[in-house]
Protein backbone atom coordinates (compact mmCIF):
# COMPACT_ATOMS: atom_id res chain seq x y z
CA UNK A 1 0.00 0.00 0.00
CA UNK A 2 1.20 3.49 -0.43
CA UNK A 3 2.41 5.67 2.32
CA UNK A 4 -0.17 7.94 3.21
CA UNK A 5 0.54 11.84 5.02
CA UNK A 6 -2.10 11.00 7.50
CA UNK A 7 -2.51 8.27 10.09
CA UNK A 8 -4.36 5.37 8.28
CA UNK A 9 -8.29 5.34 8.12
CA UNK A 10 -9.66 2.11 8.48
CA UNK A 11 -13.38 1.58 8.40
CA UNK A 12 -13.88 -2.08 9.73
CA UNK A 13 -18.42 -3.30 9.27
CA UNK A 14 -18.80 -6.24 12.49
CA UNK A 15 -16.02 -4.44 14.70
CA UNK A 16 -18.18 -4.74 17.62
CA UNK A 17 -17.18 -8.67 18.04
CA UNK A 18 -15.60 -11.76 16.57
CA UNK A 19 -13.17 -11.26 13.55
CA UNK A 20 -14.10 -7.98 13.15
CA UNK A 21 -13.08 -7.08 16.92
CA UNK A 22 -9.52 -8.29 16.17
CA UNK A 23 -9.23 -6.98 12.96
CA UNK A 24 -10.04 -3.46 14.72
CA UNK A 25 -7.33 -3.93 17.58
CA UNK A 26 -4.96 -4.95 15.11
CA UNK A 27 -5.24 -1.99 13.04
CA UNK A 28 -5.42 0.15 16.24
CA UNK A 29 -2.18 -1.10 17.24
CA UNK A 30 -0.61 0.29 14.06
CA UNK A 31 -1.87 3.35 15.26
CA UNK A 32 -4.93 3.74 12.74
CA UNK A 33 -7.90 6.05 12.82
CA UNK A 34 -9.98 3.10 12.66
CA UNK A 35 -14.26 4.56 11.93
CA UNK A 36 -15.92 1.33 13.66
CA UNK A 37 -19.46 -0.07 12.46
CA UNK A 38 -22.06 -2.33 13.63
CA UNK A 39 -24.96 -2.27 15.88
CA UNK A 40 -24.53 -3.30 19.31
CA UNK A 41 -23.56 -0.13 21.58
CA UNK A 42 -21.25 -2.01 24.05
CA UNK A 43 -19.24 -4.05 22.15
CA UNK A 44 -18.57 -0.61 19.92
CA UNK A 45 -17.71 1.39 23.02
CA UNK A 46 -15.50 -1.23 24.17
CA UNK A 47 -13.77 -2.00 21.03
CA UNK A 48 -13.21 1.93 20.28
CA UNK A 49 -11.70 2.02 24.04
CA UNK A 50 -9.28 -0.77 23.32
CA UNK A 51 -8.22 1.23 19.98
CA UNK A 52 -7.27 4.67 22.05
CA UNK A 53 -5.32 2.82 24.67
CA UNK A 54 -3.49 1.17 21.94
CA UNK A 55 -2.60 4.14 20.58
CA UNK A 56 -4.69 4.35 17.42
CA UNK A 57 -8.12 6.79 17.62
CA UNK A 58 -11.56 5.70 16.95
CA UNK A 59 -15.18 6.50 16.12
CA UNK A 60 -18.10 3.81 17.12
CA UNK A 61 -21.09 4.68 14.68
CA UNK A 62 -24.31 2.40 15.29
CA UNK A 63 -25.00 0.38 11.79
CA UNK A 64 -26.75 -1.41 10.06
CA UNK A 65 -25.12 -2.25 7.04
CA UNK A 66 -27.98 -3.36 5.48
CA UNK A 67 -29.64 0.00 4.77
CA UNK A 68 -27.23 1.48 2.46
CA UNK A 69 -28.10 4.96 3.80
CA UNK A 70 -26.41 4.19 7.31
CA UNK A 71 -23.78 2.80 5.70
CA UNK A 72 -22.57 5.95 3.49
CA UNK A 73 -23.88 8.28 6.42
CA UNK A 74 -20.86 6.20 8.72
CA UNK A 75 -18.70 6.66 5.90
CA UNK A 76 -19.01 10.14 5.82
CA UNK A 77 -18.45 10.99 9.21
CA UNK A 78 -15.25 8.67 9.51
CA UNK A 79 -13.91 11.16 6.86
CA UNK A 80 -15.50 14.12 8.53
CA UNK A 81 -13.14 13.45 11.52
CA UNK A 82 -10.56 11.44 10.36
CA UNK A 83 -9.78 12.15 6.69
CA UNK A 84 -10.29 10.07 3.97
CA UNK A 85 -9.97 6.32 3.91
CA UNK A 86 -7.83 4.22 3.08
CA UNK A 87 -9.36 1.06 4.15
CA UNK A 88 -12.31 -0.12 3.96
CA UNK A 89 -12.79 -4.02 5.43
CA UNK A 90 -16.12 -5.91 4.67
CA UNK A 91 -16.99 -7.99 8.27
CA UNK A 92 -20.72 -7.73 9.01
CA UNK A 93 -22.23 -10.97 8.86
CA UNK A 94 -25.46 -12.85 10.12
CA UNK A 95 -26.16 -16.31 10.29
CA UNK A 96 -29.00 -19.46 10.60
CA UNK A 97 -28.21 -22.71 11.47
CA UNK A 98 -30.63 -24.88 10.31
CA UNK A 99 -32.17 -27.38 7.51
CA UNK A 100 -33.29 -25.43 4.31
CA UNK A 101 -36.50 -26.23 4.84
CA UNK A 102 -36.75 -25.29 8.44
CA UNK A 103 -35.71 -21.48 8.06
CA UNK A 104 -38.58 -19.25 7.36
CA UNK A 105 -38.25 -16.30 4.53
CA UNK A 106 -38.20 -13.35 6.65
CA UNK A 107 -34.91 -15.12 8.83
CA UNK A 108 -33.41 -16.32 4.94
CA UNK A 109 -33.94 -12.57 3.67
CA UNK A 110 -32.58 -11.06 6.72
CA UNK A 111 -29.05 -13.47 6.64
CA UNK A 112 -28.78 -12.41 3.11
CA UNK A 113 -29.24 -8.52 3.37
CA UNK A 114 -26.44 -8.59 6.03
CA UNK A 115 -24.09 -10.96 4.98
CA UNK A 116 -24.29 -10.41 1.38
CA UNK A 117 -25.89 -6.70 0.90
CA UNK A 118 -23.80 -5.49 3.78
CA UNK A 119 -20.96 -6.49 1.67
CA UNK A 120 -22.23 -4.44 -1.54
CA UNK A 121 -23.60 -1.54 0.04
CA UNK A 122 -20.15 -1.41 2.15
CA UNK A 123 -18.19 -1.81 -1.21
CA UNK A 124 -20.02 0.71 -2.95
CA UNK A 125 -19.75 3.35 -0.62
CA UNK A 126 -15.85 2.59 -0.17
CA UNK A 127 -15.63 2.53 -3.99
CA UNK A 128 -18.10 6.13 -3.91
CA UNK A 129 -15.07 7.84 -1.65
CA UNK A 130 -11.63 5.69 -2.85
CA UNK A 131 -12.46 6.05 -6.61
CA UNK A 132 -12.46 9.88 -7.16
CA UNK A 133 -9.21 9.62 -5.75
CA UNK A 134 -7.42 6.65 -7.32
CA UNK A 135 -6.39 5.31 -4.40
CA UNK A 136 -7.63 2.69 -1.54
CA UNK A 137 -7.94 -1.14 -0.26
CA UNK A 138 -11.26 -2.87 -0.07
CA UNK A 139 -11.02 -6.44 1.68
CA UNK A 140 -13.84 -8.86 1.64
CA UNK A 141 -13.84 -10.88 4.46
CA UNK A 142 -14.71 -14.17 2.75
CA UNK A 143 -14.49 -17.89 3.80
CA UNK A 144 -13.78 -21.47 2.61
CA UNK A 145 -17.65 -21.84 2.04
CA UNK A 146 -17.20 -19.70 -0.68
CA UNK A 147 -16.09 -22.54 -2.79
CA UNK A 148 -17.97 -25.78 -0.61
CA UNK A 149 -20.83 -24.88 0.91
CA UNK A 150 -22.05 -26.96 4.00
CA UNK A 151 -25.39 -28.57 5.40
CA UNK A 152 -27.37 -26.42 7.79
CA UNK A 153 -25.86 -22.93 6.81
CA UNK A 154 -27.31 -22.52 3.28
CA UNK A 155 -28.19 -18.56 3.86
CA UNK A 156 -24.76 -17.93 4.90
CA UNK A 157 -22.98 -19.82 2.32
CA UNK A 158 -25.07 -18.52 -0.36
CA UNK A 159 -23.70 -15.00 0.88
CA UNK A 160 -20.30 -15.89 0.48
CA UNK A 161 -20.60 -17.28 -2.93
CA UNK A 162 -22.45 -14.16 -4.00
CA UNK A 163 -19.58 -12.17 -2.35
CA UNK A 164 -16.93 -13.73 -4.30
CA UNK A 165 -18.81 -13.76 -7.61
CA UNK A 166 -19.66 -9.31 -7.60
CA UNK A 167 -16.00 -8.99 -6.54
CA UNK A 168 -14.93 -11.01 -9.50
CA UNK A 169 -17.46 -8.03 -11.58
CA UNK A 170 -15.80 -5.60 -9.91
CA UNK A 171 -12.20 -6.46 -10.09
CA UNK A 172 -12.43 -6.15 -14.10
CA UNK A 173 -14.20 -3.06 -13.59
CA UNK A 174 -11.20 -1.61 -12.19
CA UNK A 175 -8.82 -2.99 -14.53
CA UNK A 176 -10.70 -1.59 -17.61
CA UNK A 177 -10.81 1.76 -15.64
CA UNK A 178 -7.06 1.67 -14.79
CA UNK A 179 -8.28 2.04 -11.53
CA UNK A 180 -5.49 2.03 -8.52
CA UNK A 181 -8.16 1.40 -6.05
CA UNK A 182 -7.57 -2.67 -4.85
CA UNK A 183 -10.21 -5.40 -3.84
CA UNK A 184 -8.93 -8.49 -1.68
CA UNK A 185 -10.79 -11.46 -0.89
CA UNK A 186 -9.24 -13.40 2.59
CA UNK A 187 -11.03 -16.57 2.53
CA UNK A 188 -11.43 -17.66 6.11
CA UNK A 189 -11.18 -21.31 8.15
CA UNK A 190 -13.00 -21.93 10.42
CA UNK A 191 -13.08 -19.30 13.39
CA UNK A 192 -13.47 -19.06 17.88
CA UNK A 193 -15.70 -16.23 17.16
CA UNK A 194 -18.89 -14.99 19.83
CA UNK A 195 -21.52 -15.54 16.83
CA UNK A 196 -21.57 -19.58 17.81
CA UNK A 197 -23.17 -18.20 21.09
CA UNK A 198 -25.69 -15.95 19.32
CA UNK A 199 -26.49 -17.30 16.46
CA UNK A 200 -29.92 -18.08 15.73
CA UNK A 201 -29.91 -21.92 15.55
CA UNK A 202 -32.83 -24.55 15.32
CA UNK A 203 -30.50 -27.19 16.35
CA UNK A 204 -31.19 -29.57 19.27
CA UNK A 205 -27.60 -29.03 20.36
CA UNK A 206 -24.92 -25.83 20.46
CA UNK A 207 -23.66 -24.72 17.66
CA UNK A 208 -19.91 -24.79 17.02
CA UNK A 209 -16.94 -24.19 14.09
CA UNK A 210 -15.86 -26.81 12.02
CA UNK A 211 -12.14 -28.03 13.20
CA UNK A 212 -9.62 -26.83 12.84
CA UNK A 213 -10.72 -23.55 14.61
CA UNK A 214 -8.11 -21.04 14.63
CA UNK A 215 -8.10 -17.91 16.82
CA UNK A 216 -9.49 -14.36 15.37
CA UNK A 217 -5.88 -12.76 15.60
CA UNK A 218 -5.01 -15.10 13.17
CA UNK A 219 -7.52 -13.53 10.82
CA UNK A 220 -6.69 -10.20 11.85
CA UNK A 221 -2.69 -10.51 11.29
CA UNK A 222 -3.59 -11.31 7.42
CA UNK A 223 -6.05 -8.52 7.35
CA UNK A 224 -3.23 -6.05 7.86
CA UNK A 225 -0.57 -8.27 5.94
CA UNK A 226 -2.68 -8.07 2.68
CA UNK A 227 -3.03 -4.26 3.21
CA UNK A 228 0.59 -3.72 2.72
CA UNK A 229 0.66 -6.69 0.36
CA UNK A 230 -2.06 -6.77 -2.41
CA UNK A 231 -3.35 -10.35 -3.31
CA UNK A 232 -6.43 -10.49 -4.89
CA UNK A 233 -7.15 -13.68 -3.00
CA UNK A 234 -5.30 -14.76 0.91
CA UNK A 235 -6.49 -17.87 1.93
CA UNK A 236 -6.27 -18.95 5.34
CA UNK A 237 -5.33 -22.22 6.88
CA UNK A 238 -4.48 -25.60 5.58
CA UNK A 239 -7.80 -27.11 5.26
CA UNK A 240 -9.00 -24.36 3.74
CA UNK A 241 -6.64 -25.03 0.74
CA UNK A 242 -7.74 -28.24 0.93
CA UNK A 243 -11.36 -27.71 0.69
CA UNK A 244 -11.05 -25.55 -2.12
CA UNK A 245 -8.91 -27.52 -4.51
CA UNK A 246 -10.28 -30.75 -3.72
CA UNK A 247 -14.17 -29.47 -4.31
CA UNK A 248 -12.57 -28.52 -7.89
CA UNK A 249 -12.03 -31.97 -8.47
CA UNK A 250 -14.72 -33.57 -6.19
CA UNK A 251 -17.80 -31.83 -5.60
CA UNK A 252 -20.01 -35.00 -5.56
CA UNK A 253 -17.63 -36.42 -2.80
CA UNK A 254 -18.32 -33.57 -1.09
CA UNK A 255 -21.47 -33.66 -0.91
CA UNK A 256 -21.62 -37.05 -0.19
CA UNK A 257 -19.28 -37.09 2.91
CA UNK A 258 -20.72 -33.39 4.48
CA UNK A 259 -24.36 -34.98 4.16
CA UNK A 260 -22.77 -38.01 6.75
CA UNK A 261 -20.55 -35.78 8.59
CA UNK A 262 -22.01 -32.29 8.30
CA UNK A 263 -24.70 -32.13 10.80
CA UNK A 264 -22.88 -33.66 13.62
CA UNK A 265 -19.46 -31.45 13.04
CA UNK A 266 -21.44 -28.32 13.45
CA UNK A 267 -22.84 -28.87 16.87
CA UNK A 268 -21.20 -29.86 20.57
CA UNK A 269 -22.44 -32.33 22.81
CA UNK A 270 -24.28 -29.69 25.21
CA UNK A 271 -28.06 -29.08 24.05
CA UNK A 272 -29.16 -25.52 23.54
CA UNK A 273 -30.99 -23.96 25.88
CA UNK A 274 -34.51 -22.56 24.45
CA UNK A 275 -34.26 -18.89 26.02
CA UNK A 276 -30.59 -18.09 24.01
CA UNK A 277 -30.78 -14.46 22.26
CA UNK A 278 -29.99 -14.45 19.10
CA UNK A 279 -28.46 -11.89 16.62
CA UNK A 280 -31.06 -11.78 13.93
CA UNK A 281 -33.36 -8.91 14.58
CA UNK A 282 -31.53 -7.32 17.39
CA UNK A 283 -27.49 -7.13 18.58
CA UNK A 284 -26.79 -9.67 21.55
CA UNK A 285 -24.17 -6.77 22.03
CA UNK A 286 -26.29 -4.04 22.91
CA UNK A 287 -25.81 -3.61 26.55
CA UNK A 288 -22.70 -6.44 26.91
CA UNK A 289 -19.33 -6.59 26.02
CA UNK A 290 -18.45 -10.21 24.41
CA UNK A 291 -15.00 -9.24 22.79
CA UNK A 292 -13.07 -11.61 19.71
CA UNK A 293 -13.57 -14.98 20.98
CA UNK A 294 -15.91 -17.26 21.76
CA UNK A 295 -15.92 -20.70 24.02
CA UNK A 296 -13.32 -22.48 21.73
CA UNK A 297 -10.19 -21.32 22.90
CA UNK A 298 -8.73 -24.46 24.34
CA UNK A 299 -9.64 -25.90 20.45
CA UNK A 300 -8.18 -23.07 18.52
CA UNK A 301 -4.84 -22.33 16.97
CA UNK A 302 -3.21 -19.63 17.53
CA UNK A 303 -1.09 -19.71 14.28
CA UNK A 304 -1.60 -20.87 10.77
CA UNK A 305 1.74 -22.38 9.34
CA UNK A 306 0.18 -22.29 5.44
CA UNK A 307 -0.71 -18.47 6.28
CA UNK A 308 3.03 -17.94 6.93
CA UNK A 309 4.33 -19.70 4.45
CA UNK A 310 2.19 -18.11 1.70
CA UNK A 311 3.11 -14.60 2.91
CA UNK A 312 7.02 -15.35 3.48
CA UNK A 313 8.02 -17.01 0.17
CA UNK A 314 11.41 -15.37 0.55
CA UNK A 315 12.18 -17.51 4.02
CA UNK A 316 10.65 -20.70 2.58
CA UNK A 317 12.86 -20.24 -0.14
CA UNK A 318 15.73 -19.68 1.76
CA UNK A 319 14.68 -22.59 3.41
CA UNK A 320 14.47 -24.40 0.96
CA UNK A 321 18.63 -23.86 -0.02
CA UNK A 322 19.56 -24.20 2.94
CA UNK A 323 18.11 -27.61 3.23
CA UNK A 324 19.11 -28.37 -0.16
CA UNK A 325 23.03 -27.16 0.80
CA UNK A 326 22.87 -29.03 4.03
CA UNK A 327 21.64 -32.56 2.33
CA UNK A 328 24.53 -32.01 -0.41
CA UNK A 329 26.89 -31.24 2.74
CA UNK A 330 26.04 -33.91 4.62
CA UNK A 331 26.11 -36.54 1.12
CA UNK A 332 29.93 -35.00 0.44
CA UNK A 333 31.16 -35.45 3.82
CA UNK A 334 29.93 -39.31 4.16
CA UNK A 335 31.62 -39.84 0.92
CA UNK A 336 34.78 -38.28 1.86
CA UNK A 337 34.67 -40.62 5.13
CA UNK A 338 34.03 -43.63 2.92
Amino acid sequence: MSVTTHPEVVVITGASAGVGRAIARAFGKRGAHVGLLARGYEGLEAARREIEEYGGKAIAIPTDVSDPDQVEAAATQVEEQFGPIDVWVNDAMESVFAPFKDIKPDVYKRVTEVAYLGFVYGTMTALHHMLPRNKGRIIQIGSALAYRSIPLQSAYCGAKHAIMGFTDSIHSELIHDKSDVKITMVQLPAVNTPQFGWVKSRLPRKPQPVPPIYQPEVIADAVTWVTDHYRRELFIGFNTAVIIQGNKFFPAFGDWYLGKTGYTSQQTSQAVDPKRQNNIWEPVDEEKDYGAHGSFDKQAKRKSWQLWADTHPGMLALMGVVGIAGIAGGTALVRRMR
